[in-house]
């Protein structure tokens, strides 16, 4: 410190050489190890406002993940209406009633004779759509079953169906002698 205020005051002569010696005595030296334990020994316990600014931020955090939450559930509400406006099979012409079971309730929707075909082979299905049901084909069916599988209320088994009655009879295994009358 080439130009200290001691120096300054001792050149412009209003201090003596004795005076800048006793008030560098009195000045504390700066010790880096009393910071050390003076950062130590202050109270862990944090303040009411540091609390208050903590108890605000986690509530923000909470607020933030509540519309981060909704926002994805709009995201995947507005996939499925896609969905399901992408994989529709149209019903015109649909005169046969097809009859399903929605949670306690039996419903009814009309369909062609094709169309009841491929619901029983489980190449179609019925799915909700705000109150509403649709048909859709099975991929788009599966595609919204992994975003809501509520969604699906009909989707039969395509294997069972390929069964048939002739896998199910219990004398399949015995054969019919040729001299068999009847």
């Amino acid at each position: 410190m080439a130009n200290s205020l001691h120096d300054q005051l001792l050149k412009a002569g209003l201090v003596d050489e004795k005076k800048v010696k006793q008030a560098r005595r009195a000045t504390p030296k700066k010790n880096k190890k009393k910071k050390g334990k003076a950062a130590a020994e202050q109270p862990a316990e944090p303040s009411a406002a540091e609390r208050a600014r903590r108890e605000e931020a986690e509530r923000s955090r909470a607020l933030n993940r509540q519309r981060q939450a909704e926002a994805e559930r709009k995201a995947v509400e507005a996939q499925i209406r896609q969905l399901i406006e992408t994989h529709r099979q149209g019903r015109d012409g649909a005169e046969l009633p097809y009859n399903f079971q929605h949670g306690s309730v039996i419903r009814q929707l009309l369909v062609t004779p094709d169309q009841r075909d491929r619901l029983a082979q489980g190449r179609l299905a019925i799915v909700c759509q705000e109150g509403s049901y649709e048909l859709v084909s099975r991929e788009g069916a599966d595609k919204i079953a992994e975003r809501d599988p509520a969604r699906v209320v009909v989707c039969n088994d395509p294997a069972a169906s390929a069964q048939g009655p002739d896998d199910e009879d219990p004398y399949a295994g015995y054969e019919v002698p040729d001299d068999l009358m009847w």
